[in-house]
């Protein structure tokens, strides 16, 4: 402990002691020669592949295609976009897809992490089940639910017949008819992929929330007993003020990837029937991609920069408020507590009137459903508070326990029944599937569907293609990231800081303003479908990330540590090797975890690269399956199983690095 006292070298020099230093070091910082070849690949990879293609894509803006020749038209791609009723539409479609599905997420999602964060037993394996969802990739939920939709062939309408539920909801005016047209109906369409959205995302708000009910200090709670305030009391002056930063976050991260979604309704309805679903990014996609017309496709993307923009600054700053204490509250500081207090709800109303100008159709469904949920919540909390006030605790545990126990099973069966429905349907023969004999229970049994999956079909090689791409861009991405992280963390050099704001704003900028200059990029090279854009392009959204949560991580790591070992003689790299890189291992692993997972699921940027059928991955390939009207329902069931297995076991057996690698880079990070 003695050495570990005094270690002088190491310390940050006196300021009588500056003449040690060159002047590049005075000039740019201690470590800044090390730094450089710490942070130049990921340096490299970011301008490259984000920072060039966005300034790329403000020129191409600019341009027109005229048969063969480009031409320049200055601002002619933007102004056209004034009287573009497409555009409109689309950017109409993002908003109300964005604010329904997170109203939702919110509200459902603090639900189930109040009643997870209320139990003593099980609650892992249920938070784990919940997980499911926000899992499995999007390729897979997208068929899943269209197939679950599907008017002739699905489940859903013959179950809500079966219980009466269905003729209910057309008699209160929920659905204009019964057996409904999910996904063909332009007034359900866009209810229906909310839906699909909502499940797919509960999962990240709970787990989230969850994390931020754990953090409250549970003396707050005890002091509000004593003082005699009730459930509802407690929920409103402590569950919802210690979630507050949390929630905010959430909210912006998740709205940011709601707003610029494209694979999950273009795999559920293409933007139809007719426009209703279509978001702005499908919008730039049929311009630049299917009409050649790069420059207006730029253009449609980068108009809504400022929109994204916006949150993304905000939600930067929420991010690094823990970071920077004495800048954290600035924002806040310029209002009133009055405006603080009256700011929420200016915001409700004002997003509340846009909701009923922009789809008058679905707010008063929308409020219904989600009022049926609040009160029966609100309900059973004031009923079990009057008891527990009158003294009657044996009666107030039994409602608290069936309330929990009915909406746990209501909300594991929302979460499961669709995963079962596919894994069910991926045993079935086409015989059964056409049928409709044998729904919930194949008979018999038959591995029909992975046999034609792999007689004739290039379905293996986009396996095989899944799994390269996948683990070649996580092993970009994680030392690339590791990195750079440690230097970010450790090394004193100068930019530092602003080298890590532009990472996070990276990080949470969306693909849908880079798939158009990434794929000019890749054409110009001679990468289009070719593996090798894939693996280039992958980093642009795994290597924000990684970066980010490691930085984090490597400042969890006591720095005495690794100290010691310089004074043992020990170089810097030496260290980080021996050193910061086996105490990081979970860490790395959630990085790999997560970059892999991703990689694996991503469909955007196969999409739009990949046109070959040998060189598609999993997605791309599944979607290519579908002829027309012709949906081979049980082929992709079994694609959906196969496709889903490795992310669930992966996750499974790196859940304890999972957690562990998230925590210590969210405190720090």
């Amino acid at each position: 402990m003695t050495v570990l006292r005094s270690r002088p070298a190491l310390a940050d020099p006196a300021p009588g002691a500056s003449s040690s230093l060159t002047a590049s070091q005075r000039l740019l910082g201690r470590d800044w020669r090390l730094a450089m070849v710490f942070i130049g690949p990921t340096l490299l990879l970011v301008t490259g592949l984000i920072l060039y293609p966005i300034v790329s894509s403000i020129f191409t803006s600019a341009t027109e295609r005229h048969g063969a020749e480009t031409v320049f038209v200055g601002l002619d791609n933007y102004t056209a976009l004034i009287n573009d009723a497409i555009f409109h539409k689309g950017v109409l479609n993002s908003f109300v897809f964005t604010a329904y599905a997170e109203i939702f997420k919110v509200a459902l999602g603090l639900i189930a992490a109040l009643m997870l964060h209320h139990m003593r037993r099980g609650r892992a394996i249920i938070a784990g089940v919940i997980l499911l969802p926000w899992v499995v990739p999007t390729v897979v939920t997208a068929f899943t639910w269209r197939s679950l939709f599907d008017p002739i062939f699905g489940s859903i309408n013959v179950l809500l017949t079966d219980s009466g539920i269905g003729p209910a909801l057309a008699e209160i005016g929920l659905v204009d008819r019964w057996p409904a047209e999910w996904l063909s109906d332009p007034a359900l369409a866009m209810p229906a992929v909310i839906l699909v959205n909502v499940w797919k995302g509960i999962p990240f708000f709970t787990v989230t929330f969850l994390a931020g009910l754990k953090a409250i200090d549970s003396g707050l709670y005890e002091a509000a007993i004593v003082d005699g305030a009730s459930q509802w009391q407690r929920f409103v002056h402590i569950t919802l003020p210690g979630l507050r930063n949390i929630m905010i976050v959430t909210v912006l991260l998740s709205s940011i990837w709601t707003f610029n979604n494209f694979d999950l309704i273009w795999l559920m309805t293409q933007g139809g029937p007719g426009d209703a679903t279509a978001p702005y990014v499908m919008v730039a996609y049929s311009k630049a991609i299917q009409q050649l017309q790069l420059g207006a496709g730029a253009a449609v993307t980068l108009v809504m920069l400022p929109i994204i923009g916006i949150l993304v600054m905000i939600l930067v700053r929420m991010m690094r408020r823990s970071d920077l204490p004495s800048t954290g509250d600035m924002g806040r500081r310029r209002l009133t507590p009055a405006q603080r207090k009256a700011l929420p709800w200016v915001i409700v109303v004002v997003s509340t009137l846009i909701l009923v100008w922009a789809s008058p159709h679905i707010v008063w469904k929308a409020a219904f459903v989600l009022g049926v949920f609040v009160v029966l919540a609100a309900a059973v909390g004031r009923v079990v508070s009057v008891l527990a006030a009158r003294g009657n605790q044996l009666a107030a545990r039994v409602v608290s326990g069936t309330g929990t126990g009915i909406a746990l099973i209501g909300l594991l069966g929302f979460v499961l029944a669709p995963l079962y429905w596919m894994t069910v349907t991926a045993f079935k023969s086409d015989d059964q599937i056409v049928a409709r004999t044998n729904d919930l229970w194949p008979t018999p049994w038959t591995t029909e569907q992975f046999t034609s999956l792999f007689t004739g079909k290039a379905f293996g090689t986009w396996y095989v293609n899944t799994i390269l791409v996948s683990v070649a861009s996580t092993v970009i991405a994680l030392v690339c990231a590791a990195l750079a992280g440690y230097a970010l963390a450790r090394l004193r050099f100068r930019g530092s800081e602003s080298f890590t704001v532009t990472i996070l704003l990276t990080y949470v900028m969306p693909g849908a303003l880079l798939f158009i200059p990434l794929y000019q990029m890749m054409s110009g090279i001679g990468l289009n479908d070719s593996l090798w854009s894939l693996v280039l392009a992958y980093p642009t959204f795994t290597l924000p990330f990684a970066t980010w949560l490691l930085v984090g991580y490597f400042k969890s790591i006591p720095a005495d540590l690794e100290e010691a070992a310089l004074v043992d003689g020990c170089t810097r790299f030496g260290a980080f090797i021996r050193i910061v890189l086996p105490l990081a291992k979970p860490g790395l692993l959630a990085v790999a975890l997560f970059t892999l997972t991703n990689a694996w699921n991503e469909f955007l940027f196969a999409f739009v690269f990949i046109t070959k059928d040998d060189y598609k991955t999993l997605p791309v390939g599944m979607q290519s399956m579908i002829f027309g009207d012709v949906v081979p329902q049980g082929q992709l069931a079994a694609a959906s199983l196969l496709i889903s297995i490795p992310v669930v076991l992966m996750y499974a057996l790196g859940q304890r690095f999972l957690t562990e690698g998230l925590t210590a880079g969210a405190v720090k990070g």
